[in-house]
């Protein structure tokens, strides 16, 4: 991975999945196991560190925003897991295993993925809530509510599912990307700024920063979906094509697509500029993005 990479906030989320992970009966191994399969395959953790480093962009201990770092990572996972499944995208390789469907079964994957989401809430409300004041709780809740409801993620998927195969305008590609990604992304670096007592300029700065970004990360994603390789990526590349989904390298090409991706990059760092704060590792994220190969 990138030196660019925040590898310390990356291992601080890691070694509090584990701590985090809610534990259950021997009644409930199977979904216990189908839970832990996915949430601990690697992965960049992309979400989360954002978190983080947007609680120490506006000069906090990323640890303030620590449990809700991981409860995102919780929803981020189970949307992997719902993604993959033969009703969407009928995934079988996720980050270099088979996917959660495939090694525990569609039922059990389902309600993996179920489990995650709310476990995710009952984290912020016990762990999260010993650090944080009601105001900044509540504030943080309605952010990671509303970026996976139908507003946020949920709708951008189901914009994506309706719209496969059909001739779709700009409007609705950015809808997606938007909503489907970009939604959780900055709710994830909003939740940060927020547990780590941001004003609003700040704020409003790194919301700015984080749309862009979630733009730059869809964009390479798909790019990648085209370019890459399975064992590069550790999932099926060629999904978007076989599932008609619409994407930017699929209506603008590959070459385009990458001069966009630039562009929107240097929109996120650019819109930092507006407010005091400490920017520089949110730049290197930015760099990351922009130059990630998986």
């Amino acid at each position: 991975m990138s030196t660019l990479y925040s590898e310390d906030l990356k291992e601080l989320v890691n070694d509090a999945l584990h701590v985090y992970f809610p534990k259950s009966s021997q009644r409930l191994k199977t979904i216990n196991d189908a839970m832990s399969y996915s949430l601990f395959s690697s992965g960049k953790r992309f979400r989360p560190v954002l978190v983080l480093l947007a609680a120490e962009a506006v000069g906090a201990d990323p640890k303030v925003a620590l449990p809700v770092a991981c409860a995102i990572e919780f929803i981020h996972t189970y949307s992997l897991i719902h993604d993959d499944l033969p009703t969407i995208d009928d995934d079988t390789l996720r980050r270099g295993s088979a996917t959660c469907h495939v090694k525990f079964g569609e039922n059990i994957a389902i309600m993996a993925g179920d489990a995650l989401f709310a476990e995710a809430f009952v984290l912020i409300l016990t762990e999260q809530a010993k650090l944080t004041d009601t105001q900044r709780l509540v504030r943080t809740l309605r952010e990671v509510a509303v970026a996976t409801g139908i507003d946020g993620m949920v709708g951008g998927q189901v914009v994506d599912i309706m719209s496969a195969g059909h001739d779709v305008d700009q409007s609705t590609l950015e809808y997606i990307h938007n909503h489907k990604t970009g939604s959780l992304i900055v709710a994830s670096a909003r939740c940060g700024a927020i547990l780590g007592g941001a004003d609003e300029a700040q704020l409003e700065a790194i919301t700015s920063y984080a749309g862009h970004l979630g733009l730059t990360f869809q964009i390479i994603d798909d790019i990648l979906d085209i370019v890459g390789t399975d064992s590069t990526l550790g999932k099926n590349v060629g999904s978007d094509i076989n599932n008609q989904k619409i994407t930017f390298p699929g209506r603008l090409g590959v070459n385009r697509s990458k001069e966009i991706a630039e562009s929107t990059a240097k929109l996120a760092e650019e819109a930092l500029g507006g407010a005091e704060m400490y920017r520089d590792r949110l730049n290197d994220m930015s760099n990351f993005v922009l130059g990630r190969k998986s």
